[in-house]
């Protein structure tokens, strides 16, 4: 018996009894414009079977789409991402060609490249296809890294000796932070086997200018006994 497909208001809507897909949260699946979701369980079990396949991140530029926001984007006017069943996937850390090999192996149809924007869109048909084939690269594929918000939850910053930064960023921070990311880890991924040691650079940048704060006071109380 197939899933029924659902729709809800927003994401966080979503129980957490209905959502299996182990590498992928509501959020990430959810329209970008108004946090409305359509939960297309077989587009979403293809998406889960394409993620195992290639042992590595989808960093996910859209995929479901309210019709407002559709329509405020650019959209299709019959777009598949207003059905749950289209995915908009960066290629920063993946060979275009093998992930197009592998989306075909686990069901999906529809394929769009779109090389200038860095991305191939997914769907799960018609079968079809359009854009201009991604350029050869010209050096090897490089090693993945996990997403931006895999390596920033264990990075040492969040967790124990950064426990002050937890309590300020706070529960509604981290939420914010999380939409963020969904949006721009391309950008942020390069920064993150760095993250730790930027903790100290900003530490010591702070601790410069209390320094420099202090001897500024201690200048002003000087010249007033002056």
């Amino acid at each position: 018996m197939t899933d029924p497909i659902r729709t809800f208001r927003h994401f966080r809507e979503v129980p957490e009894s209905l959502w299996r897909w182990k590498n992928f949260s509501p959020s990430e699946i959810a329209c970008r414009g108004t946090g409305q979701l359509k939960l297309h369980p077989d587009a979403l079990d293809k998406l889960q079977a394409l993620r195992d396949r290639l042992g590595k991140p989808l960093i996910i530029r859209s995929a479901y789409r309210s019709p407002a926001h559709n329509r405020n984007v650019g959209g299709a006017p019959r777009s598949k991402h207003m059905d749950g069943t289209a995915f908009d996937i960066a290629m920063s850390n993946h060979d275009p060609v093998q992930f197009s090999e592998a989306a075909r192996a686990v069901g999906f149809l529809g394929f769009g490249a779109y090389p200038r924007s860095g991305f191939m869109h997914i769907d799960l048909g018609p079968a079809r296809s359009w854009g201009e084939p991604f350029p050869a690269r010209a050096v090897p594929f490089a090693q993945e890294a996990p997403p931006a918000r895999e390596a920033i939850a264990q990075s040492r910053t969040l967790k124990g000796t950064g426990a002050a930064g937890v309590a300020t960023v706070g529960a509604a921070g981290v939420e914010v932070a999380q939409e963020v990311l969904a949006e721009a880890q391309g950008a942020v991924l390069p920064l993150v086997p760095y993250l730790d040691t930027l903790r100290w650079v900003f530490i010591a940048l702070a601790l410069g200018g209390i320094a420099v704060a202090v001897w500024a006071r201690v200048d002003d109380w000087k010249k007033g006994l002056r």
